[in-house]
C-alpha cells in the first residue's frame, strides 16, 4: 500500500507502544505525511470515568487527529494519527498528568486484557482484574522493551463463556472454572419446564419471537457435549466427572443452575491467528489453579517465566508460542514447565507407534552387562 508500517518511531526508553505510519507520497498528501498510532494501556475491565474520557479526547484533539478506536484487538485504547513531534508530548501528558501508560506493540508482551470478572459477573470464578493488574505491573519491562521472537498475549476470562475470547486469541489464556458440582435448584428447573413467564430460557435473550415451548431435552440435555445430564421424574442430575464446564446449561437456565463453589482458573497455551500453520486454539496446561491471593500469583509467574525462557531460546523469528509447541511437541512444554503429564493434556490419540525413552526413565539406565543380557535374550 502507500503506507510504511512498523517500528520506525517511538518514545524515549520504550521499544513498543507506537506504530509508525508514513505515507510514501508526502508531497501529494502532506496532511497525512505522518499518521502514527499510539496504543494506550486500557484499565482492567475497561472501566472509565467520564472525566477521564473527556481529558483523553481533548488531548487527542489537541495533539493528534481526534480519531480513536475503543478498543483494539489486543484491548488497548488506540489513538489513530499523529506526527512525530507530538509523540513525546502525548507520552508526557499520559504518564505525568493522566497516570496512564502506553501498551505493547512489536515482539514483546502485548497489553494484557480481561473481562469484567467479579466486579459485575456472577459467573466469574476468579478476580480477573486483580490478576490482569498484577501481571501488567510485574512485566513492565517485557511490555515496553521488545525482546521476544514475536508477540505474546495474556488474556483473562472469568468463566468458560470466554467473553474476551482468550482461548482463541492469546498465547496464555486464564479461564475461570470450578472443581465441584454445578449447583442445581430443582424447583427453578421445573419452572423453566413449566413455561413460567418469570423464568424465560436464556435469560430472555430470545424474546420477541415465538420460538415454541421450551424443551429441556432438545435445548439442554441433547446439546450437552458429553451427555452427562438427564431429566427424569422432574429431577435434573449431572454427572460431574463427565462435565467439561461448557456452561451451555447454565446459560439456558441461569436461575436454576449456578457455577460450583470451589472456583479457580485453568491455564491454556498456544492460541494464535493464522500466520504460519493456521489458526489454533489454546491447549490445556494447568487444569486448575485455586489460589486467589496475591501471594499465590508467584506460582503463575513461575510457569510464565519457564515458558518464556524456552521460547526465547528455541523460538524462531516471528514464531508464536503455539507454533513452537507444534514444532517441538507438547511434551517439551511439560518438561520446561515441570508440570506432570495428565490425560487432559492429550488432544488426540498417538499416531506414532514408536516410544522413545529417556535414560532416567529406564530402570538402571542404558549401561548393561552384555553377558548378563545374553543370558535372557539369546541371539
Amino acid at each position: 500500500t502507500h503506507w510504511k508500517h512498523g517500528g520506525i518511531v517511538g518514545v524515549f526508553g520504550y521499544g513498543g507502544g507506537v506504530i509508525g505510519r508514513y505515507c510514501d507520497q508526502p508531497k501529494l498528501f502532506p496532511g497525512v505525511e505522518h499518521f502514527h498510532t499510539m496504543r494506550v494501556n486500557q484499565p482492567a475491565g475497561k472501566y472509565y470515568s467520564t472525566d477521564y474520557l473527556r481529558k483523553l479526547s481533548d488531548l487527542w484533539d489537541f495533539r493528534g487527529s481526534g480519531v480513536t478506536n475503543m478498543h483494539g484487538a489486543t484491548g488497548d485504547i488506540i489513538l489513530l494519527g499523529t506526527t512525530t513531534p507530538q509523540l513525546e508530548e502525548v507520552f508526557w501528558t499520559l504518564t505525568h498528568d493522566f497516570n496512564q501508560d502506553l501498551g505493547g506493540s512489536g515482539s514483546n508482551l502485548r497489553t494484557p486484557a480481561d473481562c469484567l470478572g467479579t466486579s459485575r459477573c456472577e459467573y466469574s470464578c476468579y478476580d480477573t482484574s486483580a490478576l490482569c493488574h498484577f501481571l501488567t505491573n510485574e512485566y513492565q519491562d517485557e511490555l515496553h522493551r521488545p525482546a521476544f521472537p514475536y508477540k505474546f498475549k495474556f488474556k483473562f476470562d472469568g468463566c468458560p463463556n470466554c467473553c474476551v475470547a482468550s482461548i482463541a486469541r492469546s498465547d496464555m489464556s486464564f479461564i475461570g472454572t470450578w472443581k465441584d458440582d454445578i449447583r442445581i435448584d430443582q424447583d427453578a428447573v421445573n419452572k423453566y419446564v413449566e413455561q413460567d413467564p418469570a423464568y424465560p430460557s436464556n435469560a430472555g435473550a430470545h424474546k420477541g419471537r415465538d420460538w415454541g415451548p421450551f424443551d429441556i431435552e432438545k435445548e439442554v440435555i441433547g446439546l450437552c457435549p458429553t451427555g452427562c445430564m438427564k431429566f427424569e421424574n422432574k429431577k435434573l442430575t449431572i454427572n460431574t466427572e463427565h462435565c467439561t464446564r461448557c456452561m451451555h446449561c447454565i446459560n439456558v437456565m441461569p436461575r436454576a443452575l449456578k457455577i460450583g463453589k470451589e472456583t479457580g482458573l485453568s491455564i491454556l497455551c498456544g492460541a494464535e491467528a493464522p500466520i504460519l500453520d493456521g489458526a489454533q486454539m489454546g491447549s490445556l496446561l494447568v487444569p486448575f489453579y485455586g489460589s486467589q491471593s496475591r501471594n499465590g500469583y508467584e506460582a503463575i509467574t513461575e510457569v510464565i517465566e519457564n515458558i518464556w525462557d524456552w521460547w526465547m531460546e528455541e523460538g524462531k523469528n516471528r514464531e508464536r508460542l503455539g507454533e513452537l509447541i507444534m514444532r517441538q511437541d507438547f511434551q517439551k512444554l511439560l518438561e520446561v514447565t515441570g508440570i506432570k503429564a495428565i490425560p487432559q493434556h492429550v488432544s488426540y490419540p498417538r499416531t506414532n507407534p514408536y516410544i522413545f525413552w529417556k535414560e532416567d526413565e529406564v530402570p538402571g539406565g542404558w549401561e548393561r552387562d552384555v553377558d548378563e543380557f545374553r543370558k535372557h535374550h539369546l541371539r
